[in-house]
């Protein structure tokens, strides 16, 4: 197999997108009778399914979605290889960034949910631990601060929406620490920079629910979606 244009950026990328487009928390939930977007928040996402089902379910659910961004992204960026330098040149980032992307969006715009999916929260998280090791540790480090941040005000939209906007400050300071110039690793930075935007967005809701003191926290009940 080549890493021609047609690959890297067409053929590596959709079948990031079918893995991505796997709707877990329905397929769980409907496991178990239940349609996931008639309950609680009506999101698709791990934090709805262990809301309607339990934590086991939900653990299960973010597992899952995790690993359906870590794996495509982790398996082309051992096949792409590196430069002589050690580094992975502009063009093996583009295609690199390329399945992260089609990874993203397959969950956010599922192909098996008419083209609406979750916030991508999880699946955002599998695909920058599969960016070895370039986002693997900034993405550990917010994963530690979207725990600090549930512990301490349980809103799991507040810490995602920390950890997000935190990431490209993270990643900036791994380049630093590990002597990474960051002008070979802009694909990357901009990468950091568009999906915290796009999780962010994405939780424009929830951030308007926070302001207004209605927003969900961990461990309370919510009524059926179709009644909010």
């Amino acid at each position: 197999m080549s890493d021609g244009p047609l690959v890297m950026f067409v053929v590596f990328p959709l079948g990031a997108y079918l893995l991505g487009s796997i709707p877990f928390g329905v397929i769980i939930a409907r496991a178990h009778g239940v349609d996931l977007r008639a309950h609680g928040s009506g999101n698709i996402g791990a934090t709805n399914v262990g809301r309607v089902l339990g934590r086991k379910w939900g653990c299960l659910c973010f597992v899952l979605d995790v690993l359906k961004g870590f794996v495509p992204v982790l398996l082309v960026g051992l096949y792409l290889g590196r430069d002589s330098d050690g580094l992975p040149s502009a063009y093996q980032q583009a295609g690199w960034l390329a399945v992260a992307f089609g990874a993203i969006a397959g969950h956010v715009f599922s192909l098996w949910m008419r083209f609406r999916g979750g916030k991508g929260v999880a699946t955002s998280l599998g695909v920058l631990m599969g960016f070895f090791p370039y986002f693997t540790w900034p993405a550990l480090a917010a994963l530690a601060l979207w725990v600090a941040v549930v512990l301490a005000w349980r809103y799991v939209s507040l810490a995602s929406v920390t950890a997000a906007a935190a990431f490209p400050l993270l990643f900036l300071a791994a380049c630093l620490a590990a002597g990474w110039p960051v002008g070979r690793l802009w694909p990357l930075l901009a990468f950091a920079a568009a999906m915290a935007a796009l999780v962010i967005v994405r939780h424009r809701s929830n951030l308007a629910r926070l302001l207004a003191g209605t927003e969900n926290r961990i461990g309370r009940k919510n009524p059926p979606a179709a009644s909010r």
